[in-house]
């Protein structure tokens, strides 16, 4: 198992000659001797074992460790005969694309190579995978390792880091005001929260991760004057001189009751980031963070330096000083191993803590630094074009090939919606042709813009009536209506009544969308009528499934939406297309609602009703900026997780004709649906909840908006099903 609890990956060599001997290389002598030590409690005297490093030139045994710096030298690696191995073990195996790795690599022809890492998503462009020939042996995250027990529990706890004369920590504070990083004010405010969170076990063994080499031999000389035993290790650093701080770090000593210590140790280790990976130190139980996070891989790295197990230690403390660092949103991945990058998902982890990880670990964050996050995952684009490539560059070097849609889905990826989602792609074709080389499909204008409109429209599986009459019409080509309606009986048990029937062909015809949509896919009409009074697939189209590279790319993503369709979707509520507790933009409503027409959010201006389907959706931003014109500012709120107080638009009195409908909407057959978001300031989600029904309770009250003249009536609401629990926590409080 890598470090961390990486994956592990295998490759696998033929040869003639048979040997049970095996190597395991390190890229460092320290963990050598621990490897050496793990591989004894498993096969004891039944195997002999040997170091060889620069301070050990063992080179007979059955198990030899040996350094990287060590073997790749021609005069060491010289003296075994190629053969020799029969398995050979690479810790650190995402450092095989260096040129000294690559040697060893290329001279030994073992029967069995097993490589170790917990960082095989690299940020440069060395492919892992293609090292051991895309043989994955396990993978397994710090999710599944908690629950399977094979990591020390953890307390993590996310504090705000101070402001110091109104000026807050940022990334450009080390360079601006290096002062306030190692200013005694900051110290004290570390220390305080450093003695108040403790630690498991007799004394504290402690590491401290900092932003710079110059921050961390500043803050070990604070910490050492003021009585602290530490030390600050760098790259300059020697081994010996690691090894020996780690020694000091980790040794027992004598501690009385008062707390008072005897002989030679160190409280902590100060370091920027050579403990991110390859050192193991199973007894540090508390590690302190004073530094932005880089990325997810490098976050787990180092909370993993304090998840090892050890005797007298029952957990580790995690302490996260969280100032106004703009990749602030990547804790909450990092901690919940999600890499959907939904935003509305990784707000919720904030708001929920402890139930993200499994066990008895626990997450908290302080208010303060809860909107420090929300504030870095708002201004944050996830379907930024750098994120994209990273997270697809990952998975092709897994895979050994160009991923097909399902293999983002199946192996956890940046879920594919946010490529749709970006304006400048629109489709993953669009993506791979401008990204991916080994990609040679090339697809007309028309016939791109098709597959823009299915991937931004209809792929994400909201409903199936579309992409089951897209599926029928790739096969028969006419009698598309009645087909469909067949198909949805038999698959899904749905009946498909006439609004839904119009409401799909209007999607499919371009006579649902307004405004500059419309113009848009002007050129996206998949059917016509036909002369039975059916519909069969448009000429434009039928012409353009001859070409069958387009074919097969409309017929995965049509694949693709039916599986979103019935994992996330096919639960509908009531009489309904929608899902409770699904997301949904507003044009999604209107085309759920079976609207002929899509509706422009600034004409729905909170709710609107459509006389047609006799439909009234409710749309609330449950937070408002404090800065709304006073003529919007309703203050709409939840009193229980079953009832609601809203307010009308503007300038409406109880006689108003809105005001009325809602009164009275069970006897007039009117279906008032709600629909809330949490985060109106995010400008890229802008999807909301769907809470169900509901129903007003009679109760009204005129007034008056605050600042204006205008008129307003509170509205009280009886939610048709009670808001589930998690949801609700996280809309009111989150």
């Amino acid at each position: 198992m890598g470090d961390n609890n990486g994956n592990v990956k295998s490759g696998f060599k033929n040869n003639s000659k048979k040997s049970n001997r095996i190597l395991f290389i390190v890229h460092r002598e320290q963990i050598a001797k621990q490897a050496l030590k793990s591989y004894k409690n498993v096969f004891g005297r039944s195997k002999t074992y040997g170091l060889l490093s620069g301070n050990s030139k063992d080179t007979d045994a059955d198990i030899l460790f040996a350094t990287m710096q060590m073997m790749s030298k021609e005069e060491v690696m010289t003296q075994f005969q190629k053969d020799c191995f029969k398995t050979i073990v690479i810790d650190e195996a995402h450092r095989t694309g260096a040129a000294s790795y690559q040697k060893i690599m290329d001279y030994f022809e073992p029967e069995f190579w097993l490589g170790m890492t917990a960082s095989p998503e690299r940020t440069d462009d060395f492919d892992v995978f293609a090292t051991f020939d895309h043989n994955i042996a396990l993978e397994i995250r710090l999710q599944q390792a908690m629950e399977e027990n094979l990591l020390c529990p953890f307390h993590y706890f996310g504090i705000t880091d101070m402001e110091m004369d109104g000026i807050v920590i940022d990334e450009k504070t080390e360079i601006e005001n290096f002062r306030f990083l190692v200013s005694d004010k900051r110290v004290d405010y570390i220390t305080r929260q450093m003695n108040f969170y403790g630690y498991s076990g007799d004394r504290v063994k402690g590491l401290i991760f900092c932003s710079s080499r110059k921050e961390a031999e500043t803050l070990s000389g604070i910490f050492n004057e003021r009585g602290y035993k530490t030390k600050a290790l760098t790259g300059a650093d020697s081994q010996e001189e690691r090894e020996d701080a780690i020694e000091l770090l980790t040794k027992d000593i004598q501690v009385d009751i008062d707390g008072t210590k005897h002989g030679d140790y160190l409280d902590y280790i100060f370091t920027v980031d050579i403990f991110n990976e390859g050192v193991d130190i199973p007894e540090v139980n508390q590690v302190v963070m004073l530094r932005p996070t880089e990325s997810p891989i490098v976050f787990i790295q180092q909370l993993g330096r304090g998840l090892r197990k050890a005797d007298d230690k029952d957990f580790v403390v995690i302490l996260d000083f969280i100032a106004n660092y703009k990749n602030n949103f990547m804790i909450p991945i990092a901690l919940s191993g999600d890499r959907t990058y939904n935003k509305d998902n990784i707000r919720r982890y904030v708001t929920e803590g402890e139930k993200v990880i499994p066990g008895i670990s626990t997450i908290h964050f302080d208010e303060i630094s809860k909107k420090k996050i929300y504030a870095a995952i708002d201004t944050a684009n996830f379907s930024d074009i750098k994120l994209i490539r990273e997270n697809y560059k990952n998975l092709k070097y897994k895979l050994r090939c160009i991923p097909n849609l399902m293999d983002f889905d199946r192996y956890g990826e940046m879920d594919v919606l946010r490529i749709f989602d970006n304006n400048s792609l629109g489709s993953y074709y669009k993506f791979l042709v401008k990204y991916e080389k080994d990609y040679k499909i090339r697809l007309s204008a028309n016939e791109e813009k098709i597959v823009e409109f299915i991937s931004k429209k209809l792929a994400s599986g909201k409903r199936i009536h579309e992409l089951e009459m897209l599926s029928r019409m790739l096969i028969y080509k006419d009698t598309l209506v009645q087909g469909m309606k067949t198909s949805l009986k038999e698959n899904y048990n749905k009946d498909c009544p006439d609004k839904v029937v119009k409401s799909v062909v209007n999607v499919l015809t371009n006579e649902f969308p307004s405004g500059s949509g419309k113009k848009t896919y002007e050129d996206c009409v998949f059917i016509e009528k036909s002369q039975d009074g059916d519909f069969e697939i448009s000429k434009p189209l039928q012409k353009m499934i001859h070409n069958k590279e387009f074919y097969d790319i409309v017929k995965e993503l049509l694949e693709f939406g039916r599986y979103r369709y019935e994992r996330d979707y096919s639960k509908t509520y009531q009489d309904t297309e929608l899902v409770l507790y699904q997301k949904y933009t507003y044009e999604d409503a209107c085309r759920l609602l079976n609207w002929e027409h899509n509706e422009v959010p600034l004409n729905i201006g909170g709710y609107k009703y459509d006389k047609t389907t006799k439909t009234f959706p409710v749309f609330i931003n449950y937070d408002k900026s404090d800065d709304i014109q006073d003529t919007i500012k309703y203050e709409d709120h939840f009193t229980s997780r079953s009832s609601l107080i809203a307010i009308s638009k503007q300038s409406r009195t109880v006689e108003s004709e809105d005001v009325q409908n809602f009164l009275h909407a069970k006897e007039r057959g009117i279906d008032v649906e709600l629909f809330v978001r949490k985060n109106k300031d995010d400008k890229i989600s802008k999807e909301f909840y769907y809470l169900g029904r509901m129903t007003t309770t009679g109760f009204t009250r005129p007034f008056i908006m605050p600042n204006t003249d205008k008129t307003a009536v509170e509205i009280e609401w009886k939610l048709d099903t009670p808001v589930r629990e998690d949801i609700y926590q996280y809309i009111v409080n989150g």
